[in-house]
């Protein structure tokens, strides 16, 4: 559970640092910040993909699994549903359609955990981190989560206030909820299966890497179903 400690601890130093210095954090600041994390995914996702498609027993499992999960994730518009997260008709400035002000404080902060709460939970490294920390006492995709996730912190409580910190609590219980069944599933999870899942989610975070340097929009939430082919297909294989 260290990756995951880290990774509130971060979400609370961001929301804070965010919520006080709202004025002295400029955009080329977060700016410069989100390049360097997308380039940090980039490469962990690499060395992820590289890393563990020597040892797969089915080759061409991570495309199918790519391909049929990025169709679900598609018909069920994951990215559309969790980017359009609003309350009261606002964006994410707090402002309505209009462009007019409206929405009270409190309405504004609950939007800001809503949308902040996607963010920091529904991530492939928000989900492999804890499955890897579990298994192998592996942090490396916590803490790079963490890192994500504190840039992302002090852009949310610059615009939403320091009570982003609540958001940290909504993190520790998905993925303490996840590390927990990990450990309840140990001897059900494989190593074939940690391996074919690895490489997906290698894929994955290359994805996420792509979009944050803003070379292209991978829509990578709509790819998330992937990661459940390789679990399935493993379970058929051992049956």
């Amino acid at each position: 559970m260290i990756g995951t400690f880290v990774n509130m601890g971060t979400i609370i130093a961001g929301s804070i640092i965010g919520g006080l210095f709202r004025k002295a954090l400029k955009e080329e600041h977060t700016s410069c910040l989100f390049t360097a994390m997308g380039l940090a995914a980039f490469g962990l996702g690499i060395n992820a993909v590289v890393h563990n498609m020597p040892d797969s027993r089915y080759p061409v499992l991570f495309i199918v699994s790519l391909a049929l999960g990025s169709l679900i994730g598609t018909v069920l518009k994951l990215d559309h549903r969790v980017n359009s997260v609003q309350i009261g008709g606002k964006g994410s400035d707090g402002s309505g359609k209009d462009g007019s002000a409206g929405g009270s404080k409190g309405n504004n902060l609950i939007e800001g955990l809503v949308t902040g709460s996607l963010i920091f939970c529904v991530g492939t490294l928000s989900i492999l981190g804890p499955v890897q920390s579990a298994l192998y006492g592996d942090h490396t995709y916590l803490f790079t989560n963490a890192t994500l996730d504190f840039v992302t912190s002090m852009v949310f409580a610059s615009t939403y206030g320091i009570g982003m910190i609540a958001a940290a609590g909504i993190l520790f219980c998905w993925q303490g909820g996840i590390y927990g069944l990990t450990l309840l599933l140990g001897d059900f999870i494989t190593q074939t299966m940690m391996t074919e899942l690895s490489i997906v989610g290698g894929f994955l975070i290359l994805s996420s890497g792509i979009s944050i340097l803003g070379i292209k929009d991978m829509k990578t939430l709509n790819m998330l179903p992937a990661l459940f082919i390789p679990i399935i297909w493993c379970i058929i294989m051992g049956v």
